[in-house]
This record gives C-alpha cells, sequence and structure tokens, in this order.
C-alpha cells in the first residue's frame, strides 16, 4: 500500500492536534453518555462564526459605499445638470443628464459590471448574501441591499431622468431626484 508523504503529514498533524487537546472529562465517560466535545474545539468554531458573520456585515457595508459613492456622483451630475438648465446649455445639459440617468441605474443594480462580475463569482461559489430574501423575492439573486422594489423604482427614475435629456426641465429634475433620494436614503442606513 502507498501512502503520499503530504497524507502522512496531515494526519500526523490532526493527530498531534488532538492529542495536545488533553482527555475527554470523566462526566462524559461512562455507559450511555456521549463524549462532549472539547471546550476548546468550540471556542474555536464559535471564533469561526463570529468571522463569517463579519463578514457579511463588511459585505454590507461595502456594497452601501458603493451606493453612498455613486450617489455623491450623481449629485455632482446633478449640480450640472441644473446649472446647465439654468444658463440654457443644451449640450451640458444633455450630457449632466444623461450622467445622472447612468448613476441611478447604476445605484439600481448595486454598482456597475465589475461590480456584478464580483457578484456572479460569489453565486457561482454558493454565496448568497440574502438567500432568503431571494426565496420571498424581496431580493434579486447575489443583491445585497437594493431590494427588487428598490430597484424597480430606481431603474424607473434613471429612465426618467435619461429621456428628460431631450427637453430639460428644473422643476421635473427637482421632482424626480427627490424619487431618487427617497428610495436611496433608507438603502444607507446600516443594519442593525
Amino acid at each position: 500500500m502507498r501512502v503520499h508523504a503530504g497524507v502522512v503529514f496531515a494526519h500526523g498533524v490532526v493527530l498531534a492536534a488532538l492529542v495536545g487537546l488533553g482527555p475527554v472529562p470523566a462526566a462524559a465517560e461512562g455507559p450511555g453518555m456521549a463524549p462532549s466535545t472539547p471546550a476548546e474545539m468550540v471556542a474555536t468554531y464559535s471564533s469561526l462564526a463570529d468571522g463569517i458573520l463579519a463578514l457579511k456585515r463588511t459585505e454590507e457595508d461595502l456594497c452601501r459605499s458603493i451606493l453612498a459613492a455613486t450617489n455623491a456622483h450623481a449629485q455632482v451630475e446633478l449640480g450640472r445638470a441644473q446649472k446647465a438648465i439654468a444658463a440654457a446649455d443644451a449640450k451640458g445639459a444633455q450630457a449632466a443628464l444623461e450622467g445622472l440617468a447612468a448613476d441611478v441605474g447604476q445605484m439600481a443594480t448595486e454598482g456597475d459590471n465589475a461590480v456584478a462580475a464580483v457578484r456572479k463569482k460569489l453565486l457561482d461559489g454558493g454565496h448568497h448574501h440574502n438567500a432568503a430574501g431571494e426565496a420571498q423575492g424581496i431580493f434579486d439573486e447575489g443583491f445585497v441591499v437594493v431590494t427588487r422594489a428598490a430597484k424597480a423604482k430606481l431603474l424607473e427614475s434613471s429612465r426618467g431622468i435619461g429621456q428628460m435629456a431631450r427637453a430639460p426641465k428644473a422643476d421635473a429634475l427637482e421632482a424626480e431626484w427627490k424619487k431618487v433620494q427617497a428610495v436611496v436614503g433608507p438603502l444607507l442606513k446600516p443594519a442593525r
């Protein structure tokens, strides 16, 4: 029988780790008594669970940061559009409104194509941040912060802003931006 040296080494490491744990407490021994898991193993597993949960919170924080950065960029585009509309600069208004519409669309999809590629990578690896929410139809697959309802509203606003590029009006832009902020504001608040 041939045994690979790496397998022997790995088994030796596991055996050494188990030997280092010490004897099973006497209270757990005896007829009909199941042995208890050593406290050190439970503590390590608990530490691992804390790390996994911290990573989930970190993913939420990162997605909120992506939304916040995109929202800040959209506010710059909004300012450019408002100035261009006030100055009757049709080309400037059109460019700013198209940029604003793209930003709002990007908020709806929780990031651009580069972020979508990362989300796909996580999904391909079996990571579904909101698995229960996906099953209930609250979240699209892989989304962390933006719900389906929020996504639909933001995409609608993105289309509306994009259509304004043909005939920009300050009051219509203001009204549409208020809708965007009504959706984005709650998404940016940290979960409890």
